[in-house]
């Protein structure tokens, strides 16, 4: 059987995909993923084929993807909510299709079309998921996996890990939270992502600044990941049951801290109340998070396996 993937080029929608496309790979099916060239890289080193549909780098338009459709004529679908077009590309061309979630789902007014209809592969655990999708949508259980991408070994001590992402962070913010989190005492490693360590300037003795980190290799081994509130820096602490000090900056992200803030897993500093002062205060008070978080990931854990959905759940739906 051949499957496509299709998401968006970035790996806050590209690589909560990757567990499944590598499970179906696994059990023997062809795997093809339709994504921008700035993701190529990992899924070509893991023989996910990956291509550029049409001359679509970000977006992709049932247009763009019509003609690999029927170049490849896949027996499957599985698209992320961020491209909604793929699945009418799919419904044109009377193939199965999937929508696959990146996490919560997101509200209405961060620029994305909201997903309705079809069968979700939801990988946000039904403790946190929004109410109404919960009760109204048709889905499959997909346990959340970190993607883990080749890392060195990781210092075993439980360190501090702070992150704003690829796209929110700012050396404001970083400078702030990195003045707060080093007061704490504990080694703090700092991806710095779309920010260049150079822009930090000093920073104090047991603060490590890296502009690209493993995550998935350090967050189990965190005592408090901080970070900006994206999907897959969430799940990836909720799954290693760490608590979390979010600091919100747009999209989806405010949605994400409330939700974790009323489950208990997290403490949350608005844009209005970030200091450094706010940062030490509230990082210290997240360790009353840990049982919170270590019960959500004791869920996720009883979530099923991307290899048991892509064995018995996959070609399961017409």
């Amino acid at each position: 059987m051949r499957v496509l993937f299709a998401g968006l080029a970035s790996a806050g929608h590209t690589y909560p995909m990757v567990p499944l496309a590598l499970a179906a790979r696994d059990i023997g099916h062809e795997v093809h993923f339709a994504a921008g060239e700035h993701v190529h890289a990992p899924l070509r080193r893991l023989g996910l084929n990956p291509f550029r549909p049409a001359d679509s780098f970000y977006e992709i338009y049932a247009e763009d993807l019509e003609p690999d459709l029927a170049r490849l004529r896949p027996d499957l679908v599985v698209h992320g909510w961020g491209v909604p077009e793929a699945g009418v590309a799919a419904r044109r061309a009377g193939i199965p299709a999937l929508w696959h979630g990146f996490g919560r789902m997101f509200p209405r007014d961060i620029g994305f079309e909201r997903p309705t209809g079809g069968v979700h592969l939801d990988i946000c655990p039904p403790s946190l998921q929004e109410a109404d999708f919960l009760a109204t949508a048709e889905r499959i259980a997909l346990r959340p996996v970190p993607f883990p991408e080749p890392a060195p070994p990781v210092d075993g001590r439980s360190l501090v890990y702070l992150t704003l992402g690829t796209t929110f962070g700012t050396p404001e913010v970083l400078t702030t939270a990195i003045e707060g989190l080093a007061a704490l005492g504990a080694p703090v490693l700092v991806a710095t992502g779309r920010v260049r360590p150079e822009e930090l300037g000093s920073v104090p003795g047991n603060v490590t600044l890296q502009a690209w980190v493993p995550q998935a290799a350090v967050v189990p081994h965190a005592g408090l990941v901080v970070h900006h509130g994206g999907s897959g820096t969430t799940l990836g602490a909720l799954a290693a049951g760490v608590p979390q000090l979010v600091l919100p900056q747009g999209a989806d992200q405010f949605a994400n801290a409330e939700a974790l803030l009323a489950a208990g897993a997290a403490r949350r500093l608005l844009p209005g109340e970030l200091s450094a002062d706010a940062v030490t205060e509230q990082a210290r008070k997240a360790s009353s998070c840990r049982d919170a978080a270590r019960a959500i990931a004791a869920e996720i854990a009883a979530m099923p396996a991307p290899g048991e959905v892509a064995r018995e759940r996959l070609f399961a739906v017409k």
